[in-house]
């Protein structure tokens, strides 16, 4: 053997025996990726959602240059006038993982249509439309709130991270009459008498409070559009390409030009061009049934003309999604609601939910008998449909818990009860709610408080208890939307299963957990050695003899399956 010829043989072999060391180092990352399968794909489903509630306005301000717009410059009363928060503060949360911290998976945000211009002059100082119900043109944005870019920006962001987005949709009336802001003609809208509330009539055809001038929603006489409102198309060089799209829009649908059928198409516009998957319908019962059918039925035909135009930024296939707020109206009376002559089931109208008035008062009670009442009626009275349960909002004036002081029982009822859950801005930071030198229901709209976010402990700890339970809740359709069963008295432990077509999903969870070791019973639906998963103390636990035992100073578990 030459000398050449040995060389190539003992490199050959030093090659091969390199080789063989990184050999089982290959084999392992093989073998990791056999065994880290692919993430349980979680269905979205709108009866266990996990909804965000924010005042545009005083949510987070990403766009200083809009703070003032339209010379709002007058003083206001205490929280009665604009503060900076925009649509651009709302993408720039988004963009900072805020929201899915939160295990929110749904936006509903008060409307950003064009308000009116001037103020009100009221016993509480002068109040601008910050709030967003007081519309002046439903086809442009508040330059206050943001731009129609700023706003489809938002729409794909929110999209991107798998959240949904509910605008704000008001048909019922106009902003008030202010110097700047002439009353809508009298073929749209009556200015008198106002609501009493005590039958069918006085409920819907009046207007809310003085000076809301009410739309004529029961009309199908046709009416002229208004002289204020073309003359402020044309000044604004779009007048033609208006009335052109109303003339297409009525050719379609064959409706008469009603008022609530120009209004129908100008919010189902906003579906339409930037794919809003839902509305939250503001006042309800206070304007004429039929209209929140037809609102349904040309939103469902705009989405689904959204999907084909982009599919490619499309979810899933979940249908256009409507929830009404019908004041006062509770769960425990089951699907209608009673005007006193009167009772009317708005879910035959299009609804697939109506927010529940009742949950911030069935909170008091015990947490088993929470559960099994709301279990029970989204599982018999409301299978198909369901209902969004909050403890804060910002026109209920006796929430919860308004001095803050439960904030660990208010995430606990929220988001383990079964329905869709409505978290209000602020909930999960303990945001004041007693401002004061406020009146009537602008306590309940300060601005967001950031700053005990990032800088106060206490605040910290409250976010993170919301946080864990937020990511369970949007993890787990199970949670919001399935069946729940008592399994232990004392500890108390829960289980909740939803199934539909191949997907299962089952949980367990324990409450009022004592300190130190702790046993939960979980037999009958875990069997033993089943490994379990505590998401809230991230612990891993084998079921051996019928429970789990845990040893912290939690006194909660979320026990999930280790897949």
């Amino acid at each position: 053997m030459n000398k050449r010829l040995a060389a190539i043989i003992i490199l050959s072999i030093l090659i091969s025996c390199k080789e063989q060391q990184k050999a089982p180092e290959k084999q392992e990352m093989v073998k990791k990726e056999i065994i880290e399968e692919p993430q349980k794909q979680v269905p979205f489903v709108w009866q266990g959602a996990n909804i965000y509630f924010l005042l545009t306005d005083r949510f987070h301000n990403g766009n200083v240059k809009n703070d003032t717009t339209l010379n709002r410059r007058k003083e206001t009363g205490v929280l009665r006038g604009f503060m900076g928060g925009d649509i651009a503060g709302i993408t720039e949360k988004i963009n900072e993982g805020y929201f899915t911290e939160l295990g929110v998976n749904a936006i509903w945000f008060t409307p950003v249509v064009e308000q009116i211009h001037g103020s009100t002059d009221e016993s509480t100082g002068n109040t601008y439309g910050y709030h967003g119900y007081w519309a002046k043109d439903w086809t442009a944005l508040d330059p206050n709130f943001g731009t129609r870019e700023e706003l489809e920006t938002m729409v794909k962001t929110a999209h991107s991270k798998g959240i949904r987005v509910l605008m704000d949709a008001v048909v019922n009336h106009t902003g008030p009459v202010t110097d700047e802001d002439p009353v809508w003609p009298k073929e749209w809208v009556r200015t008198d008498p106002t609501c009493q509330f005590t039958t069918y009539e006085n409920t819907t055809r009046c207007t809310l409070v003085d000076n809301l001038p009410d739309i004529l929603t029961e009309s199908d006489e046709a009416v002229e559009l208004p002289d204020a409102l073309l003359a402020k198309w044309k000044s604004e060089g779009r007048l033609s390409n208006e009335l052109d799209e109303l003339a297409v829009f009525f050719e379609r649908t064959g409706y008469a030009r009603s008022p609530r059928a120009y209004i129908i198409k100008w919010l189902t516009d906003y579906v339409k061009d930037f794919g809003i998957d839902g509305y939250r319908v503001d006042t309800v019962k206070h304007a004429d049934e039929k209209a929140w059918a037809e609102l349904y039925k040309e939103a469902s035909y705009a989405f689904e003309a959204w999907k084909k135009k982009n599919s490619k930024e499309v979810l899933d296939e979940t249908p256009f999604y409507m929830v009404g707020e019908v004041y006062n109206y509770g769960v425990s009376g089951g699907r209608e609601f009673d005007f006193g002559d009167k009772k009317v089931d708005y879910f035959n109208y299009s609804f697939d939910g109506l927010i529940n008035f009742d949950l911030k008062n069935d909170a008091k009670n015990d947490y088993e008998s929470i559960f099994k009442k709301y279990s029970s009626l989204l599982n018999t009275k409301f299978k198909g449909k369901g209902f969004v349960n909050y403890l804060t909002s910002h026109d209920d004036g006796q929430p919860f818990d308004k001095e803050r002081t439960q904030s660990f029982k208010t995430a606990n009822v929220l988001l383990l009860t079964p329905g869709t859950s409505q978290i209000y801005y602020g909930d999960e930071s303990a945001r004041d709610l007693t401002i004061e030198g406020t009146e009537g229901d602008a306590t309940l709209r300060s601005y967001m408080n950031w700053d005990d976010v990032a800088n106060t402990d206490s605040t910290k700890t409250i976010l993170a208890h919301w946080r864990k339970l937020g990511k369970f809740r949007n993890n787990h359709p199970a949670i919001g939307a399935g069946k729940h069963k008592r399994l232990g008295k004392k500890p108390y432990v829960f289980s909740r299963t939803y199934v539909k077509d191949d997907f299962k999903d089952k949980v367990v969870v324990g409450l009022d957990l004592p300190k130190g070791k702790k046993s939960l019973w979980v037999k009958g639906f875990f069997g033993d050695g089943t490994k379990l998963y505590d998401t809230y103390s991230e612990t891993e636990l084998i079921v051996e003899n019928g429970k789990v035992t845990l040893e912290n100073d939690y006194d909660i578990a979320l026990l999930e399956l280790v897949e």
